[in-house]
C-alpha cells in the first residue's frame, strides 16, 4: 500500500526529493536568522498595537483551517489514524485562536468579549500554544505503532465526528477559563505585565516544542514529515523567544507571533503547492489517456480506410473476372479456355486480398517480415498486368522504360507492388477527365546510387495543385469526391520502411510524376516492417 501510494504522490506517503530536502533547508535557515536577528532586541518594549492582535488571530484562524481541511483530503485517500489525528489537532488550534482573539483585552473590547477575565487569553493561549507541538507527538506516535488499522467510517462521518468533538472541547475550556478564573494561577497581573508562574509554564512548553522536534525527526519518512519538523523547529524558536518575554508588547512578544504565523503556514503553503501539482499530474494523466483514446481511434480508422483502400483493386479485379468468365461460359459454344483464364484470375485475386489484409495488418501493428532478393522491372510487368482492366477502361496508354539489367533490392515483393499499384490507380484517375491529348502512363526503372533503384510513375494528367503540396501524403487527405486520402500515407509507410523515400519530383498543369528510390541494402535502423502510419496530424 506504501509503494502505491508513493506512485500517487501524496506529501503524506511520498518520500521527499532533493528539491524538496534544499527546500526544507533553506526554509530552517530562514527562520534561524529571523529567531537570531530578534534575540539581542528580545526586552525591547514596543508599543501596543491592538490591531496587530484580530490580524494575527485571522491569519492563525485560516491557515489552520485551511491546512486542516487539506488534511483530511488526504485522509480520504489514506484513512490513517494518524493524519485523522494530525488534522484534528490543527482544527483544534483553529478553532481555539476564535475565543482568544474575543477575549484579548483591546482586540475587540477594552476588557475583552465573553466577559473574560483577565487570567482567560493567556490560558487560551497557553493551551493553543502547546496544542501543535502536542499534535506533532501524537500523530509520529500514532504512526509509527506497528498495527495501525484503517478509519472504516465514512469521510463525512469522521470529519463530522471530529468537528463536534474539537468544538465541543474548545467551548469547554473557555467557558471553564472564563467562569473559572480565578482557579487558575495567575499568568499575568496587568494587561501587559507578566506574573511569576508564566515562567514555569513557558519552560514547560519549551519541553514539549522539544519533544515534537526529536519525535518528528527520529520517524519522518515523508515530504509531511519533513516539513512537520520545520514547523517543530519554528515552534520550538517561538517557545524560547516565549520564555523571553517580561512583559507584553515587547521585540520577543511579537516575535513569537511572527514565528507562530511562519510555523503554522509552512505546512499550508506545501499542502497547497503539492496539492495543486498532484492535480495538475492528474490532469496532464487524464489528457493523455483522452489523447491515446483518440489515437486509438484514429489507428483504427485508419485501418479500416487502409484495408478498404488496398483491397479495392484486387476485389475490383475479382469482379471483372468474374464477369468475364461468365461470358466466355454463356457464348454459344461456351468458350472454356478463356473462362478458365478468367477464374484462374480470380484465385490468383483472392490471394492477393488476403496478403493486402496480412500486409495492412503487419504495417499498423509494426510487426517485422521477412524480405528477399526482388526485381525491380519484374514488379513493374506484374504492376502492369494487374492493373490492365483500368487501364482499358481509361484509354490510357502505358509506356515502359526499364533498365536491363537491373540491380536487385531487398524488399517484400508484395509491399512494393501494392505501392506501384496505388501509383498507377491514382495517375489513371488523374487522367480521367484529359481530353485532346493521348493519355499516357509512363513507368521508368534506373539504377540508383549505393545499387539502388529508382522507379518513377509519370502521368499527363491534372498534376496536383501547389497548395496540396505539403499534404498530399497525410492520412485521410484527398483531392477525389470519392478518395479515402490513405493510399498515399499507406505508400510512403512501405516505401519508408523499407529504408527509401517516396516524393513527388514533378508536376504542373499537365501530369506528375512520382518517384520511388529503393536502397540497395538494408538500413539496420529500417529493418522492420513499416512503421505505423503517422496519424498525428489528425488531432
Amino acid at each position: 500500500m506504501t509503494v502505491a501510494q508513493s506512485q500517487i504522490g501524496l506529501i503524506s506517503s511520498a518520500p521527499p526529493s532533493r528539491v524538496q530536502k534544499r527546500a526544507a533547508f533553506v526554509t530552517a535557515v530562514v527562520l534561524l536568522v529571523v529567531f537570531f536577528s530578534a534575540l539581542p532586541f528580545a526586552h525591547v518594549r514596543l508599543g501596543r498595537l491592538d490591531v496587530f492582535l484580530p490580524i494575527f488571530a485571522t491569519i492563525l484562524f485560516l491557515t489552520d483551517l485551511i491546512s486542516a481541511t487539506l488534511l483530511y483530503a488526504h485522509f480520504a485517500i489514506l484513512r490513517s489514524w494518524s493524519l485523522r489525528l494530525l488534522a484534528g489537532g490543527y482544527l483544534f488550534c483553529a478553532l481555539t485562536i476564535i475565543p482568544y482573539a474575543l477575549t484579548f483585552p483591546g482586540a475587540f473590547a477594552p476588557n475583552g468579549l465573553l466577559h473574560a477575565g483577565l487570567q482567560t487569553s493567556p490560558w487560551l493561549f497557553t493551551i493553543w500554544q502547546m496544542a501543535l507541538p502536542t499534535t506533532i507527538i501524537v500523530y509520529s506516535t500514532a504512526r509509527n505503532l506497528p498495527s495501525q488499522r484503517m478509519v472504516r467510517s465514512s469521510v463525512a462521518t469522521v470529519v463530522a465526528v471530529d468537528a463536534c468533538i474539537v468544538a465541543a472541547l474548545v467551548c469547554a475550556v473557555t467557558w471553564f477559563l472564563t467562569a473559572h478564573e480565578d482557579m487558575v494561577p495567575p499568568l499575568i497581573v496587568t494587561v501587559t505585565d507578566t506574573a511569576a508562574f508564566v515562567k514555569f509554564v513557558s519552560a514547560f512548553m519549551l519541553m514539549v516544542s522539544i519533544a515534537a522536534l526529536v519525535s518528528i525527526w527520529l520517524s519522518q519518512r515523508s515530504v509531511l514529515d519533513m516539513w512537520l519538523l520545520i514547523v517543530a523547529l519554528a515552534w520550538l524558536l517561538s517557545s524560547i523567544l516565549l520564555n523571553l518575554v517580561d512583559v507584553r508588547f515587547d521585540v520577543a512578544w511579537y516575535a513569537n507571533r511572527i514565528l507562530a504565523v511562519a510555523s503554522d503556514s509552512l505546512v499550508l503553503l506545501v499542502l497547497l503547492a503539492e496539492s495543486t501539482m498532484l492535480y495538475a499530474r492528474l490532469a496532464m494523466s487524464v489528457l493523455a489517456r483522452q489523447r491515446e483514446r483518440e489515437g486509438q481511434l484514429i489507428s483504427i480508422n485508419a485501418v479500416s480506410a487502409a484495408m478498404a483502400h488496398e483491397i479495392r483493386q484486387p476485389l475490383t479485379a475479382i469482379a471483372a473476372n468474374a464477369r468475364a468468365g461468365l461470358n466466355w461460359i454463356r457464348r454459344a459454344p461456351p468458350n472454356l479456355e478463356r473462362a478458365q483464364r478468367a477464374y484462374e484470375h480470380i484465385i490468383s485475386d483472392t490471394g492477393r486480398v488476403g496478403e493486402v489484409i496480412q500486409s495492412v495488418r503487419e504495417m499498423f501493428a509494426g510487426r517485422e517480415r521477412q524480405r528477399t532478393l526482388v526485381d525491380a522491372n519484374d514488379i513493374i510487368r506484374e504492376t502492369i498486368a494487374l492493373a490492365r482492366g483500368e487501364l482499358e477502361d481509361g484509354n490510357v496508354v502505358v509506356e515502359l522504360d526499364l533498365s536491363e539489367p537491373i540491380p536487385t533490392v531487398p524488399g517484400h515483393r508484395g509491399q512494393i507492388r501494392q505501392v506501384l499499384l496505388n501509383l498507377v490507380s491514382n495517375a489513371i484517375e488523374a487522367m480521367r477527365h484529359v481530353s485532346g491529348r493521348r493519355r499516357v502512363l509512363r513507368i521508368r526503372s534506373e539504377p540508383d546510387e549505393h545499387n539502388g533503384v529508382a522507379l518513377s510513375v509519370e502521368d499527363n494528367g491534372i498534376g496536383v495543385a501547389p497548395e496540396n503540396m505539403g499534404q498530399i501524403f497525410d492520412v485521410f487527405f484527398t483531392t477525389r469526391s470519392d478518395g479515402m486520402g490513405i493510399g498515399l500515407a499507406v505508400c510512403r509507410s512501405i516505401v519508408e520502411a523499407h529504408g527509401g523515400k517516396l516524393y513527388i519530383a514533378r508536376t504542373g498543369s499537365h501530369g506528375s510524376v512520382f518517384r520511388v528510390a529503393l536502397p540497395g541494402s538494408i538500413d539496420p535502423d529500417a529493418e522492420a516492417s513499416p512503421a505505423p502510419i503517422r496519424t498525428q496530424d489528425m488531432r
